[in-house]
């Protein structure tokens, strides 16, 4: 098992910045890649950013791309997502999550379906 925390969320106005992070604890050791996914009210949860553990490929929604950055720190187990030139429409619950599959390409991490464990969850609303 792995247990996911996130933090960081919070209430910002449009062109703020907020960092989220990700802790993770368990059997951390059979995690590939860990990804971000959001959910706003009424609509799916949709993907934001994924990294491979080992080697930190990264991909980001092309939403996000160029605004915000996916990063770990292996030795404290834990994940980040800054995020920057936040707009009202990145307003949702932002969920970590954590993959023991593996697959040869990051951009497969974009899928739901390849995570294992996630978060609770933690709010980010984005005022106009």
């Amino acid at each position: 098992q792995v247990q996911l925390v996130e933090s960081g969320g919070g209430l910002v106005q449009a062109g703020g910045s907020l960092r989220l992070s990700c802790a993770a604890s368990g059997r951390t050791f059979s995690t590939y890649a860990m990804g971000w996914f959001r959910q706003a009210p009424g609509k799916e949860r949709e993907f934001v950013a994924a990294i491979r553990w080992n080697g930190g490929n990264t991909y980001h929604a092309d939403s996000v791309k160029g605004r915000f950055t996916i990063s770990r720190d292996i030795a404290k187990n834990t994940v980040y997502l800054q995020m920057n030139s936040l707009k009202p429409e990145d307003t949702a619950v932002y969920y970590c999550a954590a993959s023991s599959i593996i697959r040869s390409s990051i951009y497969q991490y974009g899928s739901s379906r390849l995570y294992d464990y996630w978060g609770q969850g933690t709010q980010v609303t984005v005022s106009s």
